[in-house]
């Protein structure tokens, strides 16, 4: 009872208050002296539980149906607000007579369609603080509202988001029981849609019976924030919120104000934006793209603390309309020159915040947009630049929507005037897929992505679709040249070819010592070999003008060949069978040897007959071969060269006796190793029927002892121990 006769004597005190002046932003002394009364009188009164599973709370540019206002001070201002939203949302407003609200809006020239209203209580204009959060449930995507505790003893105020939820319907999940009772205020959060907040420490100084971790755990069971991040409240700024000073524009873009270097909260502002540089990154792991925007001086040149809080970033975003406070200053056009290059295709317009500025607000807090119904997820890392040696840039998106996806699209083009080409997009895993053909250096290309829901609901990523598309240059250096490969063996084909931005009317090549040609022009492709070893140092001057050299691009080795060596029947080969590397080149000689009873029929090289006639064949090494030796069986002819030939010891230390029975004619003697190399050779005269050799020089290993003579070959392996 008495927390309830407490809290009727604060709002008779709020209501006193607020018959003699219009509440500003900031707490007023008398509101400061009842505050920590006031909490305490709340404490129990009202139920709150959070939703089964952490939300997700969209982000200002995402699609909103409608925006809330509360009719009390500074009506011109909201007069004008009304003007241009009604054509992009519904508005809602809250006030205690709507018929002194239709005349007023009347009164002024705007039209009364798509407007709405909500009778009950209110303290203040700043709708911003206190209104309703909208969030989107896990598994239904339905639309609820959040509420905390305002940081005001202004309890119709904190009363509100309950009379905008009853007006449409919503469940609402409140942080304001123990222990999740949370003081907050909207001015000072930011949410990217994608689980990630931003805030003053504000957050933290305001509970400070709460740990940081209890105050992370709160926000993400009532808002599904899982990276929320805090930063140092700025010294002259005394309400501490952050749309006074940035705003995020997407999840990937933040706006920050300027101020002249060390004036002002210039100083913490920075501070705070290289912290979160530093420290953070996108949803999509990137850093944050920052856009800068002016934070302007008085009329007489002064900023704070010897000035109002003037700010251009305390805008709002209502799905292709941006409304931005102005305030009769020079720097007003550069602002929303500023808005109109980062927000291509959206509605940008100022409205004249100057009487308002004064109670430390503009038009975001005096707004508070309601997310819509039926919502259709769009998440997409956007690309921002594309090689032209790319032949196609694929355009990636996760998709959510509980009706199901109908359709996804891709809409991309060069020539925006000339319209769109569209591709349907294929859902790869979890993720709808298609692709930008490559385009040429240079290029500027556009493109959005539209969905179609079951329900039939249509949206486009960025929301104003082909009116202001996402877009990236292609981009390449501006004169270069490329070989297919950057390292060849001797003889190989290389292949150079232009990939300048530009058309040149010469192009003069210089491929570098050894190459064949060694000169060429044109744009190329080129095929070069080169004929010697090394690093190559290649040149191109386009037009005449000073070449591009690139010195050791294309580094030439010795070629390796395989030579495979194989048998087909009775006999033996030197070398013996297997695979042999040799350099380019190489003369490699190979012998045949049938078995007694067979003759060499042929060999075959690389799959054709080489010779029918001839045991011993030279071959040299310009590309892989094979080479095969096919043995047949002799009718009716007796060899028996090889019990007229006795070779000894065998192995040997390096001292090799050779007898032979019979000598009809010269014989050729010759020893090779295992390489098919020949180490020692001889003639033997007729006659002559032993001959002692001396291999001792030579390596221990397999050796091969050939002897020709009187059409007869005889072929033995010698061990060299």
């Amino acid at each position: 009872m008495k927390r309830n006769l407490l809290l009727v004597f604060f709002v008779f005190c709020s209501v006193g208050l607020f018959a003699q002046q219009p509440l500003p932003r900031y707490m007023t002394e008398e509101e400061k002296a009842i505050f920590p009364m006031y909490l305490e009188s709340i404490v129990g009164s009202r139920d709150a539980n959070p939703p089964s599973a952490p939300p997700r709370t969209p982000g200002e540019w995402d699609e909103n149906q409608a925006v809330v206002i509360a009719w009390t001070s500074y009506t011109p201002e909201l007069r004008e607000i009304v003007r241009y939203a009604r054509e992009y949302v519904t508005v809602y407003i809250v006030c205690d007579d709507s018929t002194y609200v239709k005349n007023n809006l009347t009164n002024g020239g705007v039209a009364l369609q798509n407007i709405k209203y909500i009778i009950g209580d209110y303290n203040s204009v700043w709708i911003r603080d206190y209104g309703p959060q909208s969030v989107y449930l896990q598994g239904t995507n339905e639309l609820a509202i959040v509420d905390w505790v305002y940081n005001r003893p202004r309890p119709a105020d904190d009363q509100v988001p309950v009379l905008v939820a009853n007006k449409l319907d919503l469940p609402i999940y409140q942080m304001t029981i123990n222990p999740n009772k949370l003081v907050a205020t909207g001015g000072n959060l930011m949410m990217d849609g994608h689980g990630t907040a931003f805030s003053s420490k504000l957050i933290v100084e305001e509970n400070s019976n709460l740990t940081e971790p209890q105050i992370n755990t709160i926000m993400n069971n009532y808002m599904g924030i899982d990276s929320y991040i805090k930063m140092n409240t700025l010294p002259y700024d005394g309400i501490h919120h952050i749309d006074m000073h940035m705003k995020l524009l997407d999840e990937e873009t933040l706006l920050v104000g300027q101020y002249p270097a060390g004036v002002a909260d210039g100083p913490q502002i920075e501070a705070n934006l290289q912290y979160i540089l530093d420290n953070f990154q996108t949803p999509y792991g990137r850093p944050y793209k920052v856009v800068r925007i002016p934070m302007p001086a008085s009329n007489y040149g002064s900023y704070p603390p010897n000035s109002s809080y003037y700010t251009y970033t305390n805008s709002v975003i209502l799905n292709g309309l941006v409304l931005v406070p102005v305030y009769g200053f020079a720097q007003d056009e550069q602002a929303l020159e500023v808005y109109r290059n980062a927000m291509p295709g959206y509605k940008v317009i100022g409205l004249d915040m100057y009487d308002v500025i004064p109670a430390s607000g503009a038009i975001h807090c005096i707004t508070h947009e309601i997310a819509a119904n039926d919502p259709i997820f769009i998440s997409h890392k956007k690309i921002l630049e594309g090689e032209s040696s790319e032949t196609s840039f694929p355009v990636k998106a996760f998709i959510e929507t509980t009706s199901g996806v109908q359709s996804a699209k891709l809409f991309w083009s060069i020539d925006t005037l000339a319209g769109f080409n569209e591709s349907s997009m294929t859902l790869v895993n979890d993720t709808f897929v298609a692709n930008i053909p490559g385009q040429a250096c240079g290029e500027k290309v556009f493109y959005y992505i539209s969905v179609t829901n079951n329900n039939n609901k249509t949206l486009a990523r960025p929301i104003v679709g082909s009116k202001g598309p996402y877009s990236f240059e292609v981009v390449g250096d501006e004169a270069d040249f490329t070989s297919n490969v950057n390292e060849a063996m001797v003889g190989e084909t290389v292949i150079f070819n232009d990939v300048s931005c530009l058309t040149y009317s010469t192009y003069d090549w210089n491929f570098g010592e050894g190459a064949n040609p060694a000169t060429a022009s044109g744009p190329g492709p080129h095929e070069v070999t080169y004929s010697s070893v090394g690093a190559k140092t290649i040149s191109l001057s386009l037009d005449g003008g000073q070449p591009i050299i690139k010195e050791d691009y294309v580094q030439i080795n010795t070629a390796i060949y395989v030579l495979t060596v194989s048998k087909e029947g009775n006999g033996e080969t030197n070398p013996v069978p297997g695979e042999y590397n040799y350099n380019i080149g190489t003369e490699v000689e190979l012998t045949a040897t049938p078995s007694s009873g067979w003759k060499l029929s042929k060999w075959e090289v690389n799959g054709s007959v080489y010779t029918t006639t001839e045991s011993i064949i030279s071959l040299t090494m310009n590309e892989n071969m094979i080479a095969k030796a096919i043995f047949t069986e002799n009718v009716g002819i007796d060899d028996n060269t090889s019990a007229q030939v006795n070779v000894f010891p065998n192995p040997t230390d390096g001292m090799l006796t050779v007898n032979m029975n019979q000598s009809k004619g010269d014989y050729v003697l010759s020893i090779s190793n295992i390489q098919g190399q020949e180490v020692y050779q001889s003639m033997i005269p007729e006659g002559q029927s032993s001959v002692i050799i001396d291999l001792s020089a030579q390596p221990a290993g397999v050796y091969f002892i050939r002897i020709i003579g009187e059409g007869n070959v005889f072929l033995n392996e010698i061990i060299r121990k």
